[in-house]
């Protein structure tokens, strides 16, 4: 990265969980965590329902217990962006924790450095594979055990959990225009605004 680079090509993987999940996005460097996570959020097709960390070297960056209740803090999201991250880190890869309970690890390798290029209309999907989790499954042994029940017609949970879970469940399938419209919404939500000039 350097002074001049104004985007990264990410690809965030959902570690341990088969078949694979996977997102590759165009992001700017400059995007603040907290905006990051909502990216991630509206491109793996999450609710954001739950907490959220990223992990880097000896860094944590999410949103504080306004209380400080529960031990060190992370750093504000809000206040931090992704090249805060690389600069103070040097890192190429970055973890994305979401839901405490769950704990989805998203790993988010950096894959390529734009310079100097425009961050109008980003973020920006590129690639998806794989279909989300559905919240509240149980993380990666939860989900794994409920493919097998949806799977298997003579397994003792199969109409249960066809039942708790999204109708129709295919972990193979993705819908890609959703995931490509709600992080296209966000990039108009967050598009740079331009100064207005004051007459003199």
């Amino acid at each position: 990265m350097s002074l001049n680079t104004t985007a990264v090509r990410i690809r965030v993987t959902l570690k341990d969980v088969k078949p694979e999940v996977m997102r590759c996005l165009v992001v700017p460097v400059t995007l603040r965590l907290d905006r990051l996570h909502l990216t991630l959020q509206a491109a793996f097709g999450w609710t954001n329902s739950h907490l959220f960390e990223f992990l880097a070297g000896e860094g944590r960056w999410g949103i504080p217990d306004p209380d400080g209740d529960f031990g060190p803090q992370p750093i504000d999201a809000r206040k931090a962006r992704l090249s805060d991250i690389v600069q103070e880190t040097g890192a190429k890869t970055i973890h994305y924790l979401y839901d405490f309970g769950d704990s989805w690890d998203h790993v988010i390798k950096l894959e390529k450095w734009f310079d100097n290029t425009t961050i109008e209309g980003l973020p920006l999907l590129l690639d998806a594979a794989g279909r989300c989790p559905p919240e509240d499954v149980g993380g990666a042994p939860g989900y794994a055990h409920y493919l097998d029940a949806i799977g298997d017609p003579t397994h003792p949970e199969h109409e249960n959990m066809r039942l708790w879970g999204p109708e129709q469940f295919d972990p193979n399938v993705v819908d890609r225009k959703t995931l490509e419209a709600a992080v296209n919404a966000l990039s108009g939500i967050w598009k740079p605004r331009r100064r207005a000039t004051r007459l003199k």
